[in-house]
């Protein structure tokens, strides 16, 4: 089942209460700042949604606010992985309920599949129970240590998941990425997710991306992929360049992961507390990634100033 999708897809947070419960209220205005931004879809229930820290039912819930407010604006697609089969395929069927455009899943990672075989013993019955819309499996080896090779993947689930459409490709590795969009003469969808390496994914042919900090900052990328597509390579990287200067700011002063979440009250869209084991900044530290942010000119380069160093 092929498909494609093209652009910034925001991989969307999950609201949340200062008792950590769902704030799913919250969802329509963010969903509104993200077209209003420019991206072309959302990504739920991942890593920055923190899918894996929710029950099956909050999940569900969150799946269905931002496909109901998204009303069709944006590609949305869900992740439904879970350590548990049967309750991978129950977010699968529900995701498919809600007429997603795909729906895409982490691999076991805590009793990891072996082999590229059980692997795929774990994803043919998840994909089948959606069998109305594609599937895209999410290679992110730094979380989940499973990191099979990629091409080698898609070479044999295409024999197996029928509904395949392509790879949400989380990794550094761009002679693999490189591999993979060119299997079967481009036949697959792989979209991109390293944010402050994207230039690299556009060179080697990617034309999708998901990523965390497209909440935030997607007009930094969009003129970066302007400047791209127009053969404005110096304007491409320093636009680059700019995305690398504010993800260095977000891991030095706040370690990275935490600091994502306390970034969109930063805009004006606060999406409450990381539910635990995930902890927020301290004030102190927030207080200090806001400053770095100012001092290098975050806030112009979001709100339209074009000017380059």
């Amino acid at each position: 089942m092929k498909t494609h999708i093209k652009g910034l897809v925001a991989a969307t947070f999950t609201p949340l209460t200062d008792d950590g419960l769902l704030d799913l209220d919250r969802v329509p205005e963010l969903v509104d700042h993200l077209v209003t931004s420019g991206v072309s879809g959302i990504y739920i229930n991942g890593t920055t949604g923190e899918g894996v820290s929710f029950t099956v039912d909050e999940r569900c819930a969150a799946a269905e606010a931002y496909v109901s407010a998204s009303g069709g604006r944006l590609k949305t697609l869900v992740q439904v992985g879970h350590e548990c089969l049967p309750e991978a395929i129950r977010l699968a069927m529900h995701a498919a309920s809600l007429k997603v455009d795909a729906i895409s899943a982490t691999p076991p990672c805590y009793f990891k599949p072996t082999s590229l075989d059980l692997l795929l013993d774990y994803l043919e019955p998840l994909a089948a129970a959606a069998f109305e819309v594609p599937f895209y499996y999410y290679h992110i080896p730094a979380m989940t240590a499973v990191s099979f090779d990629p091409l080698d993947f898609l070479k044999e689930a295409s024999r197996r998941v029928p509904t395949l459409g392509g790879i949400k490709y989380s990794d550094t590795d761009l002679a693999a990425l490189r591999a993979c969009l060119e299997h079967e003469d481009g036949a697959w969808d792989i979209l991109y997710g390293c944010d402050e390496a994207l230039l690299g994914a556009l060179v080697t042919g990617c034309e999708g991306a998901v990523g965390s900090t497209y909440n935030f900052a997607a007009p930094i990328y969009l003129r970066m992929w302007e400047a791209f597509e127009r053969g404005d390579l110096d304007a491409a990287r320093q636009w680059q360049g700019r995305s690398v200067r504010m993800v260095r700011a977000l891991v030095e002063v706040c370690g990275g992961r935490p600091g994502l979440k306390p970034m969109m009250a930063m805009i004006g869209q606060d999406c409450g507390p990381h539910r635990l084991p995930q902890r927020d900044p301290l004030r102190g530290q927030l207080e200090e990634l806001r400053q770095r942010l100012e001092s290098m000119g975050f806030y112009q380069w979001i709100s339209g100033d074009d000017r380059l160093d």
